[in-house]
């Protein structure tokens, strides 16, 4: 898959130039690359070899973001693709807090878009990828169960997950218990949340 540019863009504005960046749950590497060429080293960290494998040019970790433990601190801690929504979010959230210098920033994308109602989508297109809601139910307050077809270059998977709402609401009080503070959004649709250590 290509190389996500624009969310890298995003992370590059909100930081400044060269700052050193821990990309939690890397993957394959797809931010990583794209960080990468506009000039910031990249510490990839995935619980994945087979994903880790396909990133060059970066340091890479093998690791679960809440069992990390580098005795290092980075300018940027970056935790994308909603894992804030779909996992054990305290641990995530202390991991990214442990890993973050003094005056640095975490960077965390959340999901804003409902996954059940009459608002909720059921497909769109992102970078060369087709997504589709296949199966989409309650899971208990405020969380959804819900399953993802994908296409691209003529290939087809599927993910399933639990997404818990994480909402302006409550997202002081869930980054205060880890010891961090809202900075700012990054963006209009605010899902992308910039905070400092408390």
């Amino acid at each position: 898959m290509a190389p996500d540019e624009a969310s890298a863009a995003l992370v590059h504005a909100a930081v400044p130039a060269g700052t050193p960046v821990l990309e939690l749950g890397a993957g394959a590497g797809r931010v990583t690359r794209a960080l990468l060429a506009l000039g910031h080293p990249v510490t990839a960290v995935d619980d994945s070899a087979e994903m880790l494998a396909h990133i060059e040019g970066a340091r890479t970790v093998r690791s679960t973001i809440q069992d990390l433990e580098l005795g290092e601190r980075f300018g940027c801690v970056l935790l994308m693709s909603y894992l804030v929504n779909y996992g054990d979010r305290a641990a995530l959230l202390d991991a990214c807090r442990r890993h973050a210098a003094p005056g640095g920033l975490v960077l965390l994308q959340r999901e804003t878009r409902p996954w059940l109602g009459p608002d909720a989508p059921r497909a769109w297109s992102h970078d060369g990828v087709d997504f589709e809601v296949v199966r989409a139910e309650p899971a208990g307050p405020d969380a959804a169960a819900v399953t993802i077809g994908y296409r691209t270059g003529g290939r087809r998977w599927t993910h399933a997950f639990t997404s818990r709402r994480l909402g302006d609401d409550e997202l002081p009080a869930v980054l205060a218990a880890s010891g961090l503070r809202l900075d700012r959004f990054l963006d209009g649709d605010r899902a992308w949340v910039a905070a400092r250590p408390a």
